[in-house]
């Protein structure tokens, strides 16, 4: 296989269509007689919808019609299956009773010519509640009771906190953190001949597909789900909500299409969120460092719809080595809509959890926080036994901390400073599962040296496109400018999500396999009758760089086999099972270290540098592995300092649903970031060695923030976000 491109900074091949507008998102498709749709949302958070009075909204011009519980066709639920990949986080279908589950929950959808004259309407529409009492955070949730979804035991972790003799034990907390991608949740539906068509924001074209064919009773062949581009997701648009279903039910009803964008105050009610978490961490260990119980014990807030479990616990059980250890799963009931999973799920709150424990134990024992996790690093995944397939995290120890120049740190708290500022170093590992997953793929090989790989995944901004490309460039041996690449589109090969840090290793492998069927294919073409080499043997042939050759150097190009038998193209398929080589676990590895500065006297506390340091297998293109990775890193920044969705106690409604008070970080709150890529392929995962980069750059840096916070200040946050009034409490 050439390397031309492979591992290099290769420029996005969309990044044209995205700077000169060409690039279509879903709700810049404008059907020929479209119509808008506009929410009416719920005001309570918990109870009965006893009467809706529509008559002066549907007076208004241009309205067309107004949806609710008694005007609705009925639908079918989704079996929320993942192996049958129709996954729902709202098993309900919108409207199909008066019940409401959670403040901003669907009461009505008003459709009219234009979206000016929906919403107008919908302001218009009267709804009467018969309003109970809501739980509107986790401690209310836990008032109630709590239900354990599941727990993970090895060894006797009672005992061995109890004989430890350095032990850390310490509560924290995370708060509710919503999804903000630039582009709002929004679909296009209209139907055509007994087949419904839907661009969606989307971040899985077949989960759509199949889960909107179990709400319409559809074949899925009878679907097409598009999402040319997306404007990013973060795991908020892997499953769809009810804003779709609404939207295609009313394009059926009305007989034309109609489009729905949800507004950004909803998006914090209606379209998931990560949840709420309390995690209980106790750690013992020897006076020398050695770990002899870690018990990671978590509740999250869920729905009265669905059971969300976040798995705070999850990476605890792989990243050190201890013999004994409990984590546990569990959740509590509030009246809001259904959390989903949120970049990093599980890992991305709980190594905050886990790696601040760290930090802790390491100062009881008077020992440096790396050494600590040098002294506890295992080659072997303690969870099941089985070694790592490639493990390099003393390496990214080893590189960050003489980048970041962690032997210079005074231990001392408040000891280092610049001019007026105070400074805090810290530090925390990181890790994320690898996964692989079946995918298919197709390429086309035409006689003009050009070449077409389809596949229904999708792009939602990390590169897809281009890494589709640089791979079936360097496959073929052609140039990256005659690769075109089509996904996107529910109609193509089965592709995977675009989630959980798998479409790359899942993907790359089918578009490989497929390159090479389709060259395949022109050597069978090329011994035909009348082609340029017929009558050989083509066990005798090869391809290279775009050309069938000969062992006694003749060559032709596509155009010459393709040509005279009035072929169009050769055409490739390929599946690849998702296999990985058994007997290993597979993951990726990391640390975060992490300057912050505090001026206590003019309150002012930022992130001034971060070193990061991932072993995430080989890297397939260096520019958008550093966008994830330093993306991802300013996500867990947020998560650190600024983000928290916060609720009236009295309503359980959320009152920071803006950008306005919603904090995210902005480019004046940017620290230096310094991301060291490893580099090293794990050919166990796959043929190319890739793993997933997209979510592990998250995890740990709200540790290494909290870490940092401490070492500057001697305040021990354990309550997310590091808000300026948790710093200048006294007690």
């Amino acid at each position: 296989m050439s390397t031309a491109t492979i591992g290099t900074a290769v420029p996005r091949v969309e990044g044209i269509d995205k700077l000169t507008g060409r690039a279509r998102y879903a709700a810049d498709f404008h059907p020929e007689g479209m119509a808008y749709g506009y929410g009416v949302y719920s005001t309570i958070s918990r109870g009965r919808v006893v009467s809706i009075d529509t008559e002066q909204a549907q007076q208004m011009p241009g309205v067309i019609e107004i949806f609710h519980h008694d005007n609705f066709p009925e639908l079918h639920r989704s079996p929320a299956s993942f192996p049958e990949e129709n996954m729902v986080d709202e098993l309900r279908t919108p409207f199909e009773d008066d019940v409401v589950h959670y403040a901003g929950q669907f009461v009505a959808f008003v459709v009219a010519e234009t979206f000016e004259q929906a919403r107008n309407a919908a302001y218009r529409v009267r709804v009467d509640y018969d309003a109970e009492s809501a739980a509107a955070t986790l401690a209310d949730g836990r008032a109630r009771g709590t239900t354990e979804a599941n727990r993970n035991e090895r060894g006797d972790a009672d005992a061995g906190f109890s004989s430890a003799e350095v032990t850390v034990d310490a509560t924290y907390t995370t708060p509710v953190e919503t999804h903000n991608p630039m582009e709002l949740h929004a679909t296009t539906a209209y139907w055509r001949d007994g087949r419904l068509v839907v661009h969606e924001s989307t971040q899985g074209v077949i989960f759509a597909r199949n889960t909107l064919a179990k709400n319409f009773d559809l074949d899925p062949s009878q679907i097409e789900i598009h999402a040319d581009f997306i404007g990013s997701g973060f795991g908020g648009k892997l499953w769809l909500w009810p804003h779709c279903l609404a939207t295609c039910a009313a394009s059926r009803e009305l007989g034309r299409p109609v489009q729905f964008m949800l507004p950004r105050q909803y998006m914090f009610t209606t379209s998931g969120h990560r949840p709420e978490t309390s995690q209980h961490l106790r750690l013992g260990a020897t006076r020398q460092g050695v770990l002899t119980s870690i018990m990671h014990e978590s509740i999250n807030s869920t729905s009265s719809i669905n059971t969300f479990v976040e798995a705070c616990g999850g990476s605890t059980a792989s990243l050190y080595a201890c013999d004994n250890l409990r984590v546990t799963h569990a959740t509590a009931v509030v009246d809001r809509g259904t959390p989903t999973p949120m970049r990093a799920p599980g890992a991305g709150v709980g190594l905050f959890a886990l790696e601040s424990a760290m930090d802790e134990l390491a100062i009881a024992l008077d020992m440096d926080p790396l050494a600590l996790r040098r002294k506890n690093f295992t080659e072997v995944d303690p969870d099941g036994g089985k070694p790592f397939s490639s493990n390099h995290m003393l390496e990214c120890y080893d590189r960050a901390a003489e980048r970041f120049g962690w032997a210079d740190r005074d231990p001392a708290i408040g000891s280092m400073r610049d001019g007026d500022e105070i400074l805090g170093w810290g530090l925390a590992a990181c890790n994320w599962d690898a996964m692989r997953n079946p995918c298919d793929a197709r390429v086309t090989l035409r006689p003009d040296g050009s070449a077409t790989v389809h596949c229904a995944t999708q792009d939602i901004g990390t590169g897809t496109y281009t890494i589709i490309a640089q791979t079936a460039a360097d496959t073929l041996g052609i140039d990256i400018d005659r690769v075109h690449v089509a996904i996107g589109d529910s109609t193509f090969p089965h592709g995977q999500i675009s989630g959980g840090s798998w479409a790359t290793a899942s993907i790359l492998p089918a578009v490989i396999g497929a390159c090479k069927a389709a060259s395949d294919r022109l050597i069978e073409y090329a011994v035909k009758d009348g082609a340029p080499m017929a009558g050989a043997n083509g066990d005798d042939l090869i391809y290279e760089a775009g050309v069938v050759k000969n062992g006694q150097g003749d060559q032709a190009s596509a155009k010459a086999i393709l040509k005279p038998l009035s072929l169009p193209s050769a055409v490739g398929d390929f599946h690849s099972d998702g296999a990985t080589e058994p007997g290993y676990s597979y993951g990726s590895f990391g640390v975060h270290f992490v300057e912050i500065g505090w001026a206590p006297d003019i309150a002012r506390l930022r992130a001034r540098r971060v070193v990061s340091a991932v072993d995430a297998g080989a890297i397939i293109n260096d520019r958008t592995a550093r966008n994830q990775v330093e993306g991802a890193i300013v996500m867990g920044l947020g998560s650190a300092l600024f983000e928290a969705t916060e609720y009236d106690e009295r309503t359980a409604r959320p009152v920071n649903n803006n950008y306005a008070e919603y904090l995210v970080p902005v480019n004046a709150d940017m620290p230096d970031l310094d991301v060291i890529l490893l580099d090293h392929p794990d050919y166990k995962l796959n043929e190319l060695g890739a793993r997933g980069i997209g979510e592990i750059g998250l995890t740990g840096i709200q540790a290494a923030v909290a870490n940092a916070v401490h070492h500057a200040t001697g305040k021990r946050i354990r309550d997310l976000p590091i808000m300026l009034d948790k710093l200048m409490e006294t007690s």
